[in-house]
């Protein structure tokens, strides 16, 4: 017989059973797993498992949300229940041989009726008048790109503003003095209408609804190869009709280069109000970052070859596509791998794992893993023009090449004529790309063209430059 048992002051499951003392117990996510501490023995014994735990050498967590395998060898786990629990770090709820962790929230504020009346609080509230910036990161599953290089740059310039953060769960560190706001909570939509300035990546959701005096940067998330928003293929009028709705709640669209400028206002119909092109503040790491810091924190030798693989999504298909196999990409280059799943994928996929390879779909800044890396495997992710900021080798694995640019989305130009590096149709041909001494001398032409088209501002210092007109402009106050 085995049972189950919340301890809230040490924020641990406790799993509870007779018979012989099992070997091991664990909790195992599709983003995180640890490992319980048994005890006990002869007639009873105890599995205490923590509900937090550090990744990437950073602070001690709560877990991230998510269905959890509890795994006990040996043991009958099918009797176990435990109503949820809300905890200061998570929500826990157990069934069976699974634990069901969640964001810290109270399920009352979940129901229609709860979210209804905080929606209504909201609207309600006068708002716009806090000295305080809501910052937002791809729908706050992580806290990284412009936003957070922002908010680095705004605390050394104006310490005494207030920074919220809206995070998708605890799991989500926050920079350091920031104050992270769980979404759907109280505290979240509070925070959402005090502010005077929001600094978001992606769409604002959630009946977003400005507030006298409220300001909206909106620092999208890279320079375009796909075509975005009007300039997606297929007429389609409620799609066009929520492009021009969103983008009438910005007052502010930063872009990286003079490309993007151009490209983002026709896009998102975004005319008559200003775009700054400042460079990219998440790209200042790539020229003043230290990399062999980052490697250390992911475990890796400062003379081993490093690989990142890191796709964009498809509109047709829920996960991460699934053109290399890591583990054989390691043997074959005598590499570590590093997986970058996207952001629209992390919900909806699991860490990949084998030797040499370290999945960090769930690290924080993408662009510390090009700083980290020595060569970059992508297709058609905007992360290219991020990445040629280092001027280190890239190499694109395009299986799909002509069902993404005839059928999907298209391109705004034409990649195989431009691609600082070579296009591959298969990990053979990568491989062989990569073992290449030749390529960098073959494409030095068009990397050099490519960098003067589009990193001229890319220069360690374009978080500096946009915070500078924040409190320019009145914003926020120091």
């Amino acid at each position: 017989m085995t049972t189950a048992r919340i301890d809230d002051a040490a924020e641990t499951l406790v799993i509870a059973g007779t018979g012989p003392r099992p070997s091991s117990a664990e909790l195992i996510g599709p983003r995180a797993r640890v490992a319980a501490r048994i005890t006990g023995g002869g007639k009873t014994w105890k599995a205490t498992v923590p509900l937090r735990a550090s990744r990437w050498g950073g602070p001690e967590l709560p877990l991230p949300a998510g269905d959890y395998e509890i795994r006990i060898p040996g043991v009958d786990l099918g009797g176990l229940a435990l109503a949820p629990e809300v905890l200061s770090g998570v929500r826990i709820a157990v069934r069976g041989g699974t634990a069901v962790i969640a964001a810290p929230v109270d399920p009352a504020y979940e129901t229609p009726e709860g979210q209804a009346t905080l929606e209504g609080r909201y609207l309600a509230h006068a708002g716009g008048t806090e000295n305080a910036v809501f910052f937002e990161s791809f729908y706050g599953r992580t806290v990284g790109c412009n936003p957070q290089a922002i908010d680095r740059a705004l605390a050394a310039a104006a310490p005494a503003v207030v920074r919220y953060w809206s995070v998708a769960d605890l799991s989500v560190a926050v920079p350091h003095g920031a104050i992270a706001v769980v979404e759907g909570s109280p505290e979240w939509w509070r925070a959402r209408a005090s502010v005077r300035l929001l600094v978001v990546n992606d769409w604002l959701r959630r009946r977003f609804a400005r507030k006298p005096g409220q300001k909206v940067l909106q620092t999208w998330h890279g320079t375009p190869l796909k075509r975005l928003a009007l300039h997606r293929p297929g007429f389609d009028l409620r799609r066009m009709a929520a492009v021009v709705k969103e983008s009438r709640r910005w007052d502010v669209l930063l872009a990286q280069n003079a490309y993007s400028e151009r490209i983002l206002r026709k896009a998102y119909a975004f005319f008559g109000r200003p775009i700054w092109v400042e460079g990219y503040p998440r790209d200042d790491v790539l020229v003043t970052g230290d990399a062999a810091a980052i490697r250390a924190d992911l475990g890796i030798g400062a003379d081993e070859r490093v690989l990142l693989y890191a796709p964009t999504w498809r509109d047709d298909r829920a996960a991460m596509v699934d053109f290399v196999d890591a583990e054989a990409l390691a043997r074959q280059t005598d590499s570590v791998v590093l997986v970058r799943g996207h952001s629209r994928t992390i919900d909806t996929d699991r860490d990949r794992a084998g030797a040499r390879v370290i999945d960090v779909t769930g690290y924080p800044e993408t662009s510390k893993l090009l700083l980290a890396a020595d060569a970059l495997i992508t297709d058609y992710s905007s992360v290219m023009f991020d990445f040629s900021v280092t001027g280190k080798p890239m190499f694109f694995l395009v299986p799909d090449l002509d069902h993404y640019r005839g059928q999907l989305r298209g391109f705004y130009f034409d990649l195989e004529s431009r691609a600082p590096g070579p296009l591959v149709r298969s990990q053979e041909e990568l491989v062989a790309a990569l073992a290449d001494p030749t390529l960098t001398e073959t494409f030095a032409q068009r990397y050099a063209a490519w960098r003067a088209q589009f990193n001229t501002r890319d220069d360690g210092h374009a978080a500096e430059r946009v915070v500078a007109r924040i409190l320019d402009q009145g914003y926020v106050t120091r």
